[in-house]
């Protein structure tokens, strides 16, 4: 929750300064045993070696976490917008003056879902958008109601109110997964675990003479990969953001006079 909150720029600097300041804290220790690091420089390596291979397997293990749950986030997005698009559909077989509240209200509900999926998890904004559209969704049912009400044999209203639930249901599962993340714990233990690794393979460079260069690509590509770790569970902020694009497009194909004609039966 800590890293989730901050800024993009402050944690890219966070993560830079922890990585740069384990390698040239093992870079300073390393040559200061250079001169009597005879018998250590093997194990030293053995130890590197080590640690490097289970900082790969933990890093590995966060990038899948995350990368995990951002497909899960954009799969999420194009379940409700199907949703939404066949909810809209059958609203269109009602008969009135259900049918065009209906309607208007759907247009207004995909609006809301589309600021809900650009507002920060958790935040007061994101709040709002939901208490909005828990407001849009009691006055839905409440259209669909009166509309089984007036014909309670009609196969239209049963049909739409199963889509209109099935509809409700998808933006609590995509509300939910904006704030289903990667466990705080792995992320510090891939944090610490980084750190330790690049300040002993700095340290072991360092007694050898050696790899001063290479020492430190390296704490800038565990640098980058974090940070890409990090920006694929901030699915509304950073370089790497969950597309509201389905959504835009169903609210789109709205903005049209409706497919299908008000019913002239009972």
């Amino acid at each position: 929750m800590f890293f989730f909150g901050l800024n993009g720029g402050v944690l890219a600097l966070l993560l830079a300064g922890v990585m740069f300041g384990a390698t040239v804290a093992g870079l300073l220790a390393g040559r200061a045993m250079s001169a009597r690091s005879e018998g250590f420089r093997e194990p030293f390596g053995v130890l590197q070696g080590a640690l490097i291979g289970f900082m790969g397997l933990v890093l590995a293990f966060g990038l899948s976490l995350a990368v995990g749950r951002y497909e899960s986030r954009r799969a999420h997005v194009v379940d409700e917008a199907n949703t939404i698009g066949t909810t809209y559909l059958r609203a269109q077989t009602l008969a009135e003056p259900e049918r065009t509240s209906s309607l208007d209200l759907l247009r207004t509900y995909t609006d809301t879902s589309i600021v809900i999926g650009e507002t920060v998890p958790g935040s007061p904004a994101q709040d709002r958008a939901v208490e909005e559209s828990g407001r849009q969704q009691r006055a839905l049912w409440s259209l669909a109601g009166d509309a089984l009400d007036r014909a309670p044999q009609a196969s239209a209203p049963r049909l739409y109110v199963e889509t209109l639930n099935e509809m409700f249901d998808s933006q609590a599962t995509r509300v939910y997964g904006l704030s289903n993340r990667v466990p705080t714990a792995v992320l510090v233990l891939e944090i610490v675990l980084a750190a330790i690794a690049l300040a002993v393979l700095a340290l072991h460079f360092a007694t050898l003479g050696r790899g001063v260069a290479a020492v430190l690509v390296a704490a800038l590509l565990v640098v980058l990969l974090l940070q890409v770790t990090f920006d694929l569970d901030r699915p509304t902020r950073g370089l790497i953001q969950v597309p509201s694009t389905p959504l835009v497009d169903v609210a789109s194909s709205m903005s049209g006079p409706p497919a299908a004609g008000a019913p002239s039966g009972p």
